[in-house]
């Protein structure tokens, strides 16, 4: 019989780009956001548990946002923190309306 190896998750909100998070694999709530076609949202995690090493995925959903279309489309690690940066690529001029959630992962290299 395996025995199940739990990972620490939580969640958060983020406030004007700025999160914080300490744990290895969260989702944060974005706040609303009406980011326009073909510009980014950037968001910061303060995280102690990251390192510059670390392999981190990271994925976005709507939350309550209806419009747009979100990529993420560059996640940096850094010792203490991370950046993740997603786009709306939507094929017209259509600005997101609302919350995003943004999932990660972080793997030590």
């Amino acid at each position: 019989m395996s025995t199940i190896n739990r990972v620490n998750g939580g969640t958060t909100t983020a406030v004007a780009g700025a999160a914080t998070l300490h744990n290895r694999f969260g989702v944060v709530t974005t706040e609303a956001l009406a980011t326009a076609q073909d510009a980014a949202y950037t968001l910061t995690i303060t995280n102690a548990q990251i390192a510059a090493s670390d392999m981190v995925f990271a994925s976005v959903a709507n939350s309550s946002n209806s419009q747009g279309t979100t990529v993420v489309t560059k996640v940096t690690p850094a010792a203490g923190s991370l950046v993740i940066v997603v786009h709306n690529k939507h094929a017209s001029a259509q600005a997101l309306n609302g919350t995003l959630k943004i999932a990660f992962a972080s793997f030590p290299a």
